[in-house]
């Protein structure tokens, strides 16, 4: 039954009463508790707190608990005057604070944090007690805290860092264009000195980039750049041949020059940290596909601190990644110049006819391999005739160009059998696609100029499903040749091809182009084909040369994903 002395009336109930009660209070608490005087000397000591101390407590008991425990953070005895702790006592005022140290028993030092209550003794001050906490292990799990925090900021910064890398090396094919904006992303965020060096033919090594960042500017030093002096010898120990030959990446230094050069280029190397300043240096192999392809070197002069392991596995895989964004675009280099030289040859020059003037350009798709299937042709036939061809085999890569060079070449073969209407020329050779060619669909149109020597100029020509040729007058009138249309070459339909001819007046301009010129995936061909013909006409008295200039420059569609050739041809 509940009642006073048993107030939930489920147990029988024993209030602490008396000594009892202090004794728990006191002796049986988890902190440190000692009472001390008004003069500051400790009465008496709780179990926990001698255990903190490191003293037994008739050593605690008595002494001047300033001079036995209060310390400064480098050990010293502060003076009293100062000491926060003897203020409050002598204040009569409770206060706490965190930040407070003690000195133990074998001389260490504890963190503590305390709180002081004065107490009084008939009315009178009695002295304080002070309860006291080891901050000692909390603080050393804040430190390990904050150090696993910076840890983990560090890693987040380096693999933002690998990212940005990752991300700028992509974006481009061309090499200098990529390691430039690699040197600018890493300096100075992991060092002040950057230093790029590429092998070239029979292990000659070029020196591309040597950047350095100072007054929050990237600047390129270009005296320290260029071929240096001897092929990489297989023999020597030097830190950048080393790397050259395939040797793993390193923390170099001015250091590792300080012996007798054994090769011109570690001479020269030797002159690049001393010139530079360069204390410490991370030099990394640019690794490919086919092995080794150059080195990247980061040094740090104006930055203090050297460079750790850490940083080195960190510079070695960026220099891996810039190894193989190096290679493809090393690649891609060499078969855009492969197919340059292709395009050249299946692009043959424009024949010289007395009294015409002609001018071709070709531009090829954007995202292609610097050729396509679009391509202009001109040939004079034995009787004097100027044929004209403007055509497009479907696709924009090398597959389409080799269709084209398979088209072309029929259709030559064909103009030069026998003296027939374009329709009846481009009718064979679309009956022979199918049977002697891998070429899909495509468009043309060919076109027979004949004139000269006191005769009018006139175009007979067949269209195969191809943009219209353009003509302007002198005037600058211009309008399309929409006659003489008929089906794509491929189709396989029975459709009969049919001829148109056009007069043309003296000082008229011919204008032949392909899709890619006025269609793109925002650009109706409509509209491309009035931008086309308002330019045209505005541009109707330039040389033809600026004329193809102009004209790409103006219409080229932005966006498009296609390869244009383009051939003008003037009367005089």
């Amino acid at each position: 039954m509940a009642g006073p002395g048993n107030p939930s009336g489920d147990a029988e109930y024993h209030p602490l009463v008396g000594e009892e009660l202090l004794n728990a209070m006191f002796y049986g608490l988890n902190v440190g508790v000692y009472v001390m005087s008004t003069e500051a000397r400790i009465l008496v000591v709780n179990p926990c707190g001698a255990d903190l101390i490191g003293r037994p407590p008739q050593e605690i008991v008595g002494a001047d608990s300033h001079a036995l425990l209060h310390r400064d953070a480098d050990g010293s005895v502060g003076p009293r005057s100062e000491c926060p702790l003897l203020a409050a006592l002598a204040a009569g005022r409770q206060t706490r604070t965190k930040e407070a140290w003690f000195e133990r028993g074998d001389g260490s030092l504890m963190r503590v944090g305390w709180l002081m209550a004065p107490y009084e003794t008939d009315g009178e001050p009695g002295g304080a007690v002070v309860t006291f906490f080891d901050f000692s292990g909390r603080q050393e799990e804040i430190q390990r805290r904050e150090a696993h925090m910076v840890a983990l900021e560090r890693l987040a910064d380096r693999l933002s860092l690998v990212a940005e890398v990752t991300t700028v090396l992509t974006s481009t094919l061309d090499v200098h264009e990529a390691l430039r904006r690699l040197v600018r992303l890493v300096v100075p965020r992991l060092a002040d000195w950057a230093v790029v060096d590429l092998l070239g033919p029979d292990d000659e090594v070029l020196r591309v980039s040597v950047v350095h960042h100072a007054n929050d500017t990237h600047g390129n030093v270009i005296e320290l750049e260029g071929k240096l002096p001897a092929p990489v010898s297989w023999e020597s120990k030097s830190p950048l041949q080393r790397v050259l030959r395939g040797g793993s990446a390193a923390i170099v230094g001015p250091e590792s020059y300080a012996g007798r050069p054994d090769s011109p280029i570690e001479e020269v190397q030797r002159n690049l940290f001393r010139s530079t300043g360069i204390h410490s240096g991370i030099m990394a192999p640019l690794r490919g596909s086919r092995g080794v392809l150059g080195a990247l070197t980061l040094g740090r002069a104006d930055q203090e601190q050297s460079f750790d392991p850490d940083e080195l596995a960190l510079v070695d895989d960026i220099a891996r990644r810039a190894g193989l964004a190096v290679d493809n675009a090393q690649l891609f280099d060499r078969q855009r110049r492969i197919s340059e030289t292709m395009q050249r040859h299946l692009l043959t020059p424009l024949p010289r006819v007395e009294g015409l003037g002609m001018a071709a350009r070709y531009l090829p798709a954007p995202r292609g391999s610097q050729v396509g299937g679009d391509w202009y042709d001109a040939f004079v036939l034995p009787d004097g005739a100027v044929m004209l061809v403007i055509g497009d085999v479907i696709g924009h890569d090398l597959q389409a160009a080799a269709s084209m060079s398979q088209v072309r070449n029929m259709l030559r073969a064909f103009v030069w059998d026998r003296r027939e209407p374009p329709s009846l020329i481009v009718d064979r050779l679309d009956n022979s696609l199918v049977h002697i060619s891998d070429a899909p669909m495509a468009s043309l149109v060919l076109g027979r100029l004949e004139g000269g020597d006191g005769m009018p100029y006139q175009l007979h020509w067949t269209n195969a499903g191809h943009p219209p040729p353009l003509l302007i007058t002198q005037e600058g009138d211009a309008h399309f040749l929409e006659a003489g249309l008929g089906v794509l070459l491929g189709t396989e339909m029975a459709i009969e091809r049919v001829d148109a001819l056009v007069p043309l007046r003296p000082g008229s301009t011919l204008v032949l182009y392909t899709d890619g010129l006025v269609e793109a995936p925002d650009l109706a061909m409509e509209t491309g084909l009035a931008r086309l013909r308002r330019h045209a006409a505005e541009l109707a008295g330039r040389p033809l040369g600026e004329l193809c200039d102009q004209l790409l420059q103006r219409l080229e569609p932005e966006g498009s994903e296609d390869d244009i050739a383009l051939l003008v041809v003037r009367v005089p």
